[in-house]
C-alpha cells in the first residue's frame, strides 16, 4: 500500500512538474512573442514613420512642381497676352492705314467723278451753244434773203454763244437797220454786232 501511495505521489509530483516546466516554457515564450511583437510594433512604427516622411516629401516637391508650372503658365501666358496685344495694336495700324487710303482713294474718285461731270457738262453746254449757234445762223439768213429789202446785199452770218455778226456789203443805210431788226427778230439772239459796208457804186 505504502508502495503504492509513493507511486501516486511521485506520478503527482511528475505531473505538477510538467504542468510547471510548461507554464515556464509557455511564459518563456509569451515573453518572446511579446519581445517580437514589441520589435514588429517598432518596426511598424518606423516604417509608417518613414512612409509619412516620404510622402510629405513627395508632396512637397509635387507642390513645387505645381507651383513651378503655374509660374511657367504664367509667363506664357503673359507672353501670349504681350503678343496678342502687340498683334491687335498691329492689326488696328494697318486697319487704320487701309481706311486713310480707302478714304484717300474715294475722296480722289469723287473729285474725278465731280471732274468729268463738269466736263460733260462743259462739252454738253458748248454742244448745245454750237448747235444753237448753228440754228440761230440758218434762221437769221433765211430772214434775210426772204427780205425784200435786203436780197441785193452780200450778207455774210456768224453766230458764237447767241452774239450775231453781220459782215458784208449792202446797197444802203436802211439796209443796214433793217438787217438789224431782222436779226433781233430771231429766236435765241442775244445781241448783234454789225460789221456791213454800204457798197457805193450802183448794181448793174
Amino acid at each position: 500500500m505504502k508502495t503504492t501511495n509513493e507511486n501516486r505521489q511521485q506520478s503527482l509530483a511528475d505531473r505538477v512538474f510538467v504542468v510547471i516546466c510548461l507554464s515556464a516554457t509557455f511564459g518563456l515564450a509569451g515573453c518572446q512573442q511579446d519581445g517580437a511583437a514589441e520589435k514588429a510594433g517598432k518596426k511598424i512604427d518606423s516604417a509608417a514613420e518613414n512612409a509619412e516622411q516620404k510622402y510629405d516629401l513627395a508632396t512637397a516637391r509635387a507642390d513645387q512642381k505645381i507651383k513651378e508650372a503655374k509660374e511657367l503658365l504664367d509667363q506664357k501666358a503673359d507672353k501670349a497676352g504681350e503678343y496678342i496685344n502687340e498683334s491687335t495694336d498691329a492689326s488696328k495700324g494697318a486697319l487704320e492705314k487701309a481706311g486713310k487710303k480707302i478714304d484717300q482713294a474715294t475722296e480722289k474718285a469723287g473729285q474725278e467723278l465731280e471732274g468729268a461731270k463738269k466736263s460733260v457738262i462743259n462739252k454738253a453746254e458748248t454742244a448745245g451753244e454750237y448747235i444753237d449757234d448753228s440754228v440761230i445762223t440758218t434762221a437769221v439768213k433765211a430772214a434775210i434773203l426772204n427780205e425784200p429789202l435786203l436780197s441785193a446785199s452780200h450778207i455774210d452770218v456768224t453766230t458764237a454763244k447767241g452774239v450775231v455778226k453781220l459782215s458784208g456789203k449792202v446797197d444802203s443805210e436802211p439796209s443796214i437797220g433793217r438787217a438789224m431788226e431782222v436779226v433781233n427778230s430771231q429766236k435765241h439772239v442775244k445781241s448783234v454786232e454789225v460789221d456791213l459796208v454800204v457798197n457805193a457804186s450802183p448794181s448793174k
